[in-house]
């Protein structure tokens, strides 16, 4: 083979969507930030999806089966204590799996109008109260959709995601971004950092008008009163008096769903189980 037809071994002879060196460099960043829009939108469009119910919560909230074990496990007074913690912190697990099990029955997630599906249980995709939610979607076999994050320690899809439905993400705004844009309504369980960061972005969206009303039911008066004091805030001056009426406490899954539903969620149908 003479020069003149001995191909390429550069990287430039690469398609660009080849070249994941190109794509990875810094100056491509708004271009990767696009494709992450783009992947899930579109996907969620194929699906029929319209519209979601969000449900955040702590990563760290163990299954019963969990907590059961660690109790059976602990030996030691601190192991006991921590057990008995888990224990305590698998209530909500239980609560969450049973509102992801309502909220598909009777929003819409089963009853497509003209192929759109509204209310579908949408969480980020993780353990603990997200994998509850996931999991009551699919104890009554409706979709559900799981928006990941790619993590120093990697956080992994929980399975009972839809998987055509679960969704991995580099940029939290473009993760933030894809489970507020559809949301009809939120439902909260008690978490760390990540679910405060989450709650006052959409409570601030809520506050500002920068996104339309929604209905936010927050599951566990009596852990949120204890880590946030929202009296303090109207108090201080820094919220209006009328900011705290923008949620709800619920402590079962049927007063959590009453109270969105109430507030302005639009039930869109049943299973076909009911």
């Amino acid at each position: 083979m003479n020069e003149q037809t001995t191909p390429h071994s550069s990287r430039s002879t690469l398609l660009a969507v080849e070249d994941t060196e190109f794509l990875l460099r810094d100056e491509m960043r708004s271009i990767r930030f696009a494709l992450e829009y783009a992947k899930a939108e579109l996907a969620l469009r194929d699906w029929g999806i319209r519209s979601t119910i969000i449900v955040f919560g702590s990563a760290r909230a163990p299954s019963p089966e969990q907590a059961a074990a660690a109790v059976e496990a602990a030996r030691t007074e601190t192991e006991k204590r921590a057990a008995a913690k888990l224990l305590q912190q698998s209530e909500f697990y239980q609560v969450a799996r049973e509102f992801g099990r309502i909220a598909s029955q009777r929003g819409g997630a089963f009853d497509p109008k003209n192929r759109w599906r509204d209310n579908v249980v949408a969480t980020g995709g993780g353990p603990g109260i997200m994998e509850a939610a996931n999991r009551g979607a699919s104890d009554v076999g409706a979709p559900s959709i799981g928006f990941n994050i790619t993590l120093p320690h990697e956080q992994i899809p929980n399975r009972y995601i839809t998987p055509e439905l679960s969704f991995r993400f580099h940029y939290f705004a473009m993760r933030k971004m894809h489970l507020a844009m559809r949301a009809n309504a939120l439902a909260i369980f008690p978490g760390g950092f990540g679910t405060m960061d989450e709650m006052f972005e959409v409570l601030t969206l809520q506050q500002t008008q920068k996104a339309p009303p929604a209905p936010i039911v927050l599951f566990g008066e009596r852990y949120w009163r204890k880590i946030i004091n929202f009296d303090a805030l109207v108090e201080e001056g820094m919220i209006s008096a009328a900011d705290p009426g923008l949620f709800e406490f619920a402590e079962t899954a049927e007063d959590g769903w009453a109270s969105l539903v109430r507030r302005g969620l639009r039930a869109h149908g049943t299973s076909p189980a009911g």
